[in-house]
């Protein structure tokens, strides 16, 4: 909102912020006068008028900027501890980002709201990429879309490959039983091989990387492990007790690995989220204070030429009357 009421600010305020004030300004002349200078000018009351517009908008700018740091502080450290839940899966059950199986799901993650620079368009881009990449005539691709801005934009030309649409998500603190829960119903509600999860990792307040965490279904991490010589990982290392079978213990800790880094990506995006919007209206409180500068120095050309122009005009007005007076004695 307030970026593009600066943009359109923008579009009205060039003609007022010229180099050249004869060519933008408009007094309060006479007809007569303006014709005279051969210009119309713009007058100084719509110059100020311009001027608090942009001062309200920087204002909004600067409190959107402190609102997204103060909620950046609250989950960023949340976010460096949820790294290390979902690490140690990779050292157990393997780590095959690049491979090729028939039905993929890409959970793409965005946020709700805009105003956060291009990491939403980013991580829709790097979906339709995945998608591409794993299309083929005996393979499947669909998309669990979660965030707003994802919807939006997916809907437009894969409406019918989206399986699951989750938006609001983020309107209360985040803990890991709500994650665990929304975790489960995609697995319900889902047919996979692949989990391709999409979202924004978080590095600072000016820089987040889409990236892309891959969870592989019980069955396809076993018959991975059978192709490559029965190693899995390092959870061939550990003894199995109570009775369940590796397929029963690689399905619980598929589930747990999906969950987990559900919530980490959840997190990371969410840190990214606040980051950019700091960095979005950091950038258009600046851009407003640069504008301000140069209406401020258009206004006062604007006062300066109009109060120049009465003083000749009274000046002139005042000697024509004298030389008047003069001829009729």
């Amino acid at each position: 909102m307030a970026m593009s009421a600066l943009r359109r600010e923008g579009r009205r305020l060039a003609p007022l912020i010229s180099a050249n004030p004869t060519n933008v300004l408009r007094s309060s002349l006479a007809p007569s006068e303006q014709a005279f200078l051969g210009v119309r000018f713009a007058s100084t009351q719509e110059v100020q008028n311009r001027m608090r517009s942009v001062q309200n908008i920087q204002k909004i700018t600067k409190a959107m900027k402190m609102v997204a740091a103060s909620k950046l502080r609250a989950v960023q450290s949340r976010t460096e501890n949820s790294r290390g839940i979902w690490q140690p899966f990779t050292a157990l059950l393997g780590d095959t980002p690049g491979i090729d199986v028939k039905k993929n799901v890409i959970v793409t993650i965005t946020s709700d709201r805009g105003l956060c620079g291009g990491m939403n368009s980013k991580a829709v881009k790097l979906s339709r990429a995945l998608y591409k990449l794993n299309a083929g005539p005996d393979k499947e691709s669909k998309y669990v879309v979660v965030g707003e801005k994802a919807k939006a934009q997916l809907v437009r030309d894969s409406k019918k490959d989206i399986e699951i649409c989750i938006t609001e998500l983020q309107k209360n603190p985040l803990n890991y039983t709500q994650i665990s829960v929304l975790a489960d119903d995609i697995l319900k509600n889902v047919e996979y091989d692949a989990l391709r999860i999409v979202y924004n990792k978080f590095q600072s307040v000016v820089s987040s990387v889409p990236s892309v965490a891959t969870v592989l279904s019980p069955e396809v991490v076993e018959r991975e492990a059978e192709a490559g010589g029965g190693k899995l990982g390092d959870l061939d290392s550990y003894e199995i007790e109570g009775g369940e079978t590796k397929s029963e213990v690689l399905q619980n800790l598929s589930e747990f690995q999906f969950s987990c880094t559900m919530f980490n990506a959840i997190l990371e995006n969410a840190c990214s989220e606040q980051g950019a919007r700091m960095a979005a209206m950091d950038g258009a409180s600046r851009n407003a204070g640069d504008m301000l500068d140069r209406l401020t120095l258009a206004y006062n050309r604007s006062l300066s030429l109009s109060l120049s122009l009465s003083h000749t005009h009274t000046h002139t007005h005042t000697f024509a009357r004298t030389h008047k007076d003069m001829h009729m004695h």
